[in-house]
């Protein structure tokens, strides 16, 4: 009984982690995406930048990844 409490808490734990950087990932893209939008609208050739500035906030969901990994794979 106990030992299934800690895999249920251990899958509640991996889904945060995953979820909640997931959330926190598509928050900052919106920012950046707005901001990108009105850059390219004033600058031309700025889309480089503004694809790489979008392209930072995805390693949180895979920092997010690893940790759901790392605590499902440790849960036993």
């Amino acid at each position: 009984m106990v030992e299934g409490l800690g895999i249920g808490l251990a899958a509640l734990g991996a889904g945060l982690a995953l979820g909640i950087s997931a959330l926190a990932t598509g928050y900052a893209q919106a920012a950046i995406g707005s901001a990108g939008m009105g850059l390219m609208a004033e600058k031309e050739g700025k889309e480089g930048s503004v694809l790489l500035f979008l392209a930072i906030p995805e390693t949180l969901v895979i920092l997010g990844f690893v940790v759901a990994f790392l605590i499902i794979s440790g849960a036993k």
